[in-house]
């Protein structure tokens, strides 16, 4: 997937275009500096192997070691909704970067 290799690669700039708009702007918001400058300060994990793909129609989930990203279709492709999420106890996950 290639949110994943730009997280490998360091690029930030193809990271943070595959973010979903209110997801980018929810961190950069938070952050009050331009996504290409947060996003390798977020404590997202290098996924490995994909586990497994969920669609929803519009909505998806993809759940790597290490990993679960949350996508929604828009109409140029896939974006990423939330990234760096775990299963939590108390909610249903717990993500480093989603949007608001």
């Amino acid at each position: 997937m290639a949110f994943r290799e730009g997280l490998r690669t360091k690029d930030a700039a193809a990271t943070c275009a595959l973010l979903a708009p209110a997801t980018r702007d929810t961190l950069e918001s938070s952050e009050g500096k331009p996504c290409v400058k947060v996003i390798a300060l977020e404590e997202l994990p290098v996924a490995g192997s994909v586990r497994g793909v969920d669609v929803y129609g519009n909505q998806g989930r993809t759940v790597f070691d290490g990993d679960t990203l949350f996508l929604s279709r828009f109409p140029d492709g896939w974006k990423v909704v939330a990234a760096g999420c775990t299963p939590d106890p108390g909610r249903p996950y717990t993500c480093v970067v989603e949007g608001g």
